[in-house]
């Protein structure tokens, strides 16, 4: 036996065949370039040599002579090449032998003559063995179309020296074959150095069956039996099964004994292979073909090994140092197949694109183990960096069982323990694979693949944790909202509750029972002052910029639900709550409904509807209405607070109708209040306005009349006499809603409850006051064993305020409210939540410190639209105007007379176009005819197409997508890309979400019911020249790296110039690796001349110009790492 035995190869194969020397008693040598100096391999040899040039890593490993230099050098008496790279180059065995050393592997001239696709096959043919028909081997064009006539199609166009499905081409059709000729036998040039090809007969729906031959030096020829690999991509084998299944017995014993026969005919000696099809349909099903030998050892060659007990790789060896196979003991009669064994191999390749190499760094590594898993790895472990110089394989896993079915299954569980994070993997194809019928019952073939475009389509690893831990490194490094600025849990401020116990009955109950129309009947009837509580919508849209996320709602619903099941509703959704959760939050709103729905199931949810703009900005067609309602009321929504920014009652009819054909939901319709009724000079919004106003709500169907007073203009005594006017004149029930802005409003409310007001809307104390609504503890307080007693116990309502506060001082980021009352909104007449978000805007703007001049600013734009009520959308476009008026310090009287001299903002164009309606008092004219001159603005409602319409009438999911996308699709977009990159982030805590993960602290994340992540930061490194900071995380105890851009550093490393496919002149790179430059600027080439070579996935591929030019340009250095897709040269075409 050998004393050291160097291996000419890397990764896997090198590692299996230190792992067989080592069990012979022999010492080992491993080669490595520069750039695969931390590759497993070198690390697992007893001693490793550096070989080639920095910069040529893959030339390095096909470099005979320093094979050779190193194994005269180590004193190796052996050299084993693997498969791959050397394996079958004649040169090595030749200089081996030369040199005194063995050879591991068949003799030159074997080599030579079995790499030689035609004369094996005139071997095999002299040998009796069955092949294809085929034609004489040509570089003649013309020539081997000649030859195609005789074969017919299909066939095959193949190249001589070919080899990994390079330089083939199946061709249908005769029309096809030149051109695939061309384009093969430039493949085969490049690869091989040699462009040679022959045609060979196809077989219909075959099956690749190959056999394992070892064989002597004294002429002692086994077979161990067959491997099925029928199941490939592109001509190169995916997984592998051994025995075949489902072949007969007759069939079996031929490919046996034809391998032995072929093998003996050309005087094999060593491990082999001898490749088969075999026909699965037509007139020849069941018969086989030689088509090739691989006198080497196969990838695959480890199912062979499980199912016969045989160690391959040290009967190589032993083969090679003068063993016989009886020595050995294996003679044909003693080995013996024992179940089934399949193979997968585990790659880098992503099937979701094309099967494209990924590169990067394994931050996470968990591999399978247990009965019956094999692994064989080289490349991976935590921390190893994947290049792209070298085969995409990270490690083979071979699992066997008693049974066909056993070994799938056994391979399903394997694949699903794999846990491999940093790098993209073909894991999910290969279980999509697995999972297939046919495949599980062995109905197998090589175009498997091509007949089931699913599979390609398969299912994706959801890699939650490490998309939630992007997230958190990423607000850890860029810190978007600064530092967390409370210490406790909100949760921990909750009141001590059994959540145990049902919540008791409350309006919901009392809705489904009575009926809409009941309902609001009762309502009317009642003495106690009906109370909806905002803190779960409106309040935190006024406070906190509607920043709130759906897990600090749901937190304490079910609290809300049992302490104070006397509220008339919980307003919870709708306005801008949609709109932001789509766009800002990562949520997907419907969720948030569902949720709240389901934790406070006896209270009656309430949402503000737009009218026909639903949740929108602008009108849409009655459809989505219909829709929008639909889904809302099925998913929660019990009462719908309907409004229109002009108080156009058209606008909200369509609304109200889908509310009432629900049958189950009430219409509270709205009338939005501004102005001063009191006021003697008021001569547009006086009280009657606001009766004929309520008369058309009535009559259009509503259950509720409301009082929407967006900004807090309306005074106790105003509120006192429209009160009692809508009372005298109408039976339906009013609902009072306010914003707390001049820090009054909670007498507006008191006015309105002595008027008769049968219900009004209230936050809990810490979200209230100044923009939001008037303090809940305060109303409840205020009536406490009066009349009108709200029946809401004081100290319940009290009980919940610490939390809310905490709450409230968690999201003190996006506080852009105001530190107190102020009397300026009788003035400009902000509303309450666009008053927060103009502050934020000035801030913008530079304007923070002279906030007086946009208020005066908006006050000057209400008056030049027409003194307009101010409610989302008409508020925006006066908060437009105002901005600009504000950003270029316009005179407004200058604007209005002449803003034809001004950039009108778009939205005041809409607006004066009618875009959202007529105004109550009519156009401002002159004013808007000089805004509309010359321009066509068009304001019809599109209509939806056929395919959104079905999707409206859909199940809810389709619906619920399609309405995200007809309302708001770039932030429907968003919400899509943000759970494609970070998941859902709703399963964080809010305080992990906004700040990120904090040193030495464990953030408990729990991705689903019994799924906890436990987090932690280790340390935070530097910033590279791209702008990366390394992050050290601990991700349920094992450590893992993370990658952010800090935001916050320029960085001025160059971005890679891509190439443009649309131009003909510009050469890409393929693929990822080194590519070397062969042309310079001023060069003539030819179509099809080398321009550059290419060092990737363990071959040296030449890069040719795809026109004829000369080269204007060239984008990369002399030698340069690049990506696919990067631009190489710029040739300018001759004509």
């Amino acid at each position: 036996m050998f004393t050291k035995i160097l291996v000419a190869n890397r990764g896997e194969i090198a590692i299996r065949a230190f792992r067989a020397a080592y069990e012979l008693g022999a010492r080992t040598v491993a080669v490595f370039p520069y750039e695969d100096r931390n590759s497993l391999h070198r690390l697992k040899a007893d001693e490793a040599y550096q070989i080639g040039e920095i910069g040529h890593p893959v030339r390095a490993y096909l470099d005979v002579d320093e094979i050779i230099r190193v194994a005269l050098e180590s004193g190796a008496d052996a050299i084993y090449p693997g498969y791959g790279f050397l394996a079958e180059n004649p040169e090595l065995a030749m200089k081996a032998a030369a040199n005194g050393i063995a050879f591991i592997g068949p003799p030159a001239g074997v080599l030579q003559m079995a790499g030689n696709k035609v004369a094996a096959k005139e071997r095999a043919i002299s040998a009796g063995v069955p092949v294809l028909a085929s034609t004489p081997a040509s570089r003649d064009i013309d020539e081997l179309l000649a030859g195609a006539e005789a074969i017919g199609f299909p066939l095959f166009a193949k190249a001589v020296a070919g080899g990994g499905g390079r330089g083939m081409r199946r061709v249908e059709t005769k029309d096809e074959l030149a051109p695939a000729l061309a384009e093969a036998m430039r493949e085969a040039d490049s690869a091989f150095g040699d462009p040679t090809m022959f045609l060979e007969q196809a077989v219909l729906r075959p099956r690749h069956i190959e056999v394992q031959i070892l064989a002597d030096a004294e002429g002692g020829t086994v077979h161990l039996f067959e491997r099925d690999c029928s199941v490939q991509r592109r001509h190169q084998k995916v997984i592998e099964i051994a025995p075949a299944p489902n072949i007969s017995d007759e069939l079996r014993a031929a490919l046996h004994r034809d391998a032995v026969a072929f093998a003996r005919s050309i005087g094999y000696v060593n491990a082999g292979t001898v490749e088969f099809l075999v026909d699965t349909v037509g007139a020849r099903a069941g018969t086989h073909v030689f088509i090739e030998m691989n006198p080497r050892i196969q990838v695959e060659h480890t199912v062979t090994e499980e199912i016969t007990d045989v160690d391959l790789v040290q009967a190589q060896m032993r083969i090679a140092a003068g063993a016989t196979l009886a020595e050995l003991g294996l003679e044909q009669s003693n080995i013996r197949q024992r179940g089934f064994a399949l193979q997968c191999r585990i790659t880098t390749e992503d099937p979701t694109q094309g099967f494209r190499p990924d590169t990067g760094k394994i931050t996470t590594y968990r591999s399978p183990g247990g009965a019956g898993v094999r692994l064989d790895g080289g490349t991976i472990n935590p921390g190893a960096q994947i290049s792209p110089y070298f085969d995409s394989m990270l490690t083979k896993l071979t699992c066997r069982g008693r049974d066909y079915q056993t070994a799938v299954s056994r391979s399903r569980r394997a694949l699903a323990e794999f846990r491999i994070r940093g790098v993209a993997t073909n894991i999910p194809f290969l279980q999509a694979v697995l999972d297939d019928a046919s495949f599980k019952k062995g109905d197998l073939s090589t175009s498997f693949i091509d007949e089931r475009p699913e599979l390609l389509r398969g299912r994706e690893s959801k890699d939650r944790g490490t998309k939630i831990l992007n997230w958190l490194v990423d607000v850890t490094v860029n810190k978007p909202n600064g530092s967390n600025p409370i210490t406790v849990n909100p949760a921990s401020k909750l009141p001590v509750l059994d959540l145990g116990q049902p919540a008791p009955a409350g309006s919901r109950q009392r809705l489904l029972e009575l009926g809409p129309d009941g309902f609001a009947r009762a309502l009317r009837e009642q003495k106690a002052l009906a109370v909806t509580e905002t803190t779960f919508r409106d309040a935190h849209q006024s406070l906190l910029a509607t920043r709130l996320r759906t897990r600090d709602l749901t937190l304490v619903a079910p609290y809300v639900a049992r302490l104070t099941p006397e509220l008339f509703s919980v307003e919870a959704w709708g306005g801008a709550t949609y709109d932001v959760a789509l766009r800002f939050l990562g949520e997907d709103p419907w969720d948030r409904l569902a949720k709240l729905r389901e934790t406070m199931p006896n209270l009656a949810l309430q949402m503000l509807l737009r009218g026909r703009n639903t949740v929108g900005y602008t009108p849409y067609p009655t459809e989505v209405t219909d829709a929008f309602v639909r889904e809302a009321a099925d998913t929660g929504v019990d009462i719908f607070r309907i409004f229109d920014a002009l108080n156009d009652v058209e606008q909200m009819r369509p609304a109200i109708d889908a509310v009432r054909a629900t049958g189950t939901t009430v219409a509270e319709v709205a009338l939005c209040y501004t102005g001063d009724l009191l006021n003697p000079g008021e001569d547009l919004y006086t009280l009657d306005y606001y009766l004929r106003l309520a008369e058309q709500i009535v009559d259009a169907g509503a259950h509720v009349l409301a009082i929407k007073d967006m900004a807090g203009l309306l005074r106790p005594a105003a509120a006192s006499r429209l009160v009692t006017a809508l009372r005298e004149n109408f039976d339906l029930p009013v609902h009072v809603h306010t914003h707390d802005t001049p820090g009054g409003q909670l007498a507006t409310l008191l006015a309105a409850s002595d008027a008769g007001a049968d219900a009004v809307d209230v936050a809990s104390a810490p979200m209230a006051g100044t923009t939001s609504q008037p303090s809940m503890s305060s109303l409840i307080a205020a009536l406490a064993h009066t009349e009108r007693d709200t029946g809401i116990d004081l100290e319940a309502a009290s009980a919940l305020e610490p939390y809310w506060e905490s709450v409230r001082m968690l999201y003190r980021p996006f506080e852009s409210g105001l530190s107190g009352p102020t009397g300026r909104v009788y003035h400009h007449e902000i509303p309450g939540g666009q008053l927060s978000n103009l502050r934020q805007q000035a801030i913008a703007l530079g304007l923070a410190d002279d906030f007086e001049l946009i208020e005066d600013m908006y006050a000057a734009a209400n008056k030049i639209l027409g003194r307009v009520p101010k409610v989302t959308p008409s508020s925006k476009v006066v908060g437009d105007l105002a901005l600009y008026l504000a950003a270029v310090r316009a005179d407004p009287s200058d604007f209005e007379e002449h803003p034809e001299r001004y950039d009108v903002p778009d939205s005041v164009v809409g607006f004066m176009a009618g875009e959202l309606g007529e105004l109550p008092g009519g156009w401002p004219e002159p004013f808007r005819s000089k805004v509309l001159a010359g321009r066509e603005v068009k304001i019809d409602i599109e209509p939806i197409s056929e395919e959104d319409e079905d999707a409206l009438g859909a199940g809810s999911a389709t619906r619920r997508a399609a309405l995200n996308r007809l309302l708001f699709p770039a932030p429907a977009r968003s919400l899509a890309q943000v759970r494609e990159v970070f998941g859902d982030l709703s399963v964080l805590d809010s305080a992990d979400y906004l700040y990120g993960l904090a040193p030495g602290q464990e953030h408990v994340v729990e991705i689903d019911k019994g799924v906890r992540l436990y987090v932690g930061l280790e340390a935070i490194g530097e910033v590279d020249p791209k702008g990366l900071r390394t992050v050290m995380t601990t991700l349920n105890g094992q450590l893992r790296p993370v990658y952010a851009r800090d935001r916050s550093v320029e960085v001025d490393s160059r971005l890679a110039e891509k190439a443009d496919t649309s131009k003909s002149g510009q050469v890409a790179a393929p693929f990822s690796g080194v590519v070397t430059l062969r042309a310079a600027v001023g060069d003539v080439v030819a179509a099809g001349q080398p321009v550059a070579s290419i060092e990737a996935m363990k071959m040296e591929a030449a890069i040719t110009a795809p026109v004829a030019g000369v080269v204007q340009r060239v984008a990369i250095d002399a030698t340069q790492q690049v990506d696919a897709g990067d631009l190489l040269v710029v040739i300018h075409p001759e004509h």
